[in-house]
């Protein structure tokens, strides 16, 4: 039952936008990765996982905001049957690692999708990315990081809507990069969200 939730969820994005995929920087490949997007829409995570091959996406689970996602059991459903997302607190207790549940998928060797700007986007901006991304890169200094650009999604879903428009998305995958040697916070950030930014075509301005 649960596995057929899954199809249906991927089936009824591809089916309403499409979902395409455009791998410019990098293959398709099962092994473990950090994938990272922008975020402008609801549909942002089932965009990602729709455009993905089922060997990489049966691996990968996104992350996703308990404070959204956790809320009701039919989102909580969605999130965690559904998508397999991993759910943590965007305003953690002190002392406490909210990054602590996508550590221990990375350790078992899963792959992982976040979305570095914290929350969605209200225009076609690509906001500052927030610092969880840098932690995971420099916890997890061999894993690959793959931007991804998602085109259209902030017209298909808009921030604050629930009229969902047909309109074709495309998840563009870029050049894999990783934390380097001595790499200050404020460089890796500034690095990844500008790998986002140029996948877009021209298409943002940062």
């Amino acid at each position: 039952m649960i596995a057929l939730v899954r199809r249906l969820l991927v089936l009824l994005v591809r089916i309403v936008v499409g979902a395409r995929s455009e791998w410019r920087g990098c293959a398709p490949d099962p092994t473990r990765r950090i994938y990272f997007a922008n975020h402008n829409s609801h549909v942002d995570t089932v965009a990602v996982m729709a455009a993905l091959p089922w060997p990489v996406r049966r691996l990968t689970h996104p992350v996703a905001a308990r404070d959204y996602w956790g809320t009701n059991a039919f989102r909580r459903f969605i999130a965690e049957k559904g998508l397999r997302a991993v759910l943590i607190e965007r305003k953690p207790l002190p002392d406490s690692n909210p990054l602590a549940p996508v550590e221990r998928l990375l350790e078992e060797g899963r792959s992982v999708l976040i979305f570095p700007e914290g929350t969605r986007s209200s225009n076609d901006e690509i906001a500052p990315f927030r610092s969880g991304i840098y932690r995971l890169a420099c916890r997890f200094p061999d894993v690959d990081l793959v931007p991804i650009h998602l085109d259209n999604l902030q017209r298909i879903l808009p921030k604050g809507s629930w009229l969902i428009v047909p309109i074709t998305c495309t998840a563009r995958f870029g050049k894999p990069l990783r934390v380097e040697p001595g790499e200050e916070k404020g460089a890796f950030l500034a690095r990844a969200r500008a790998a986002v930014i140029d996948l877009a075509g021209g298409g943002h301005t940062a």
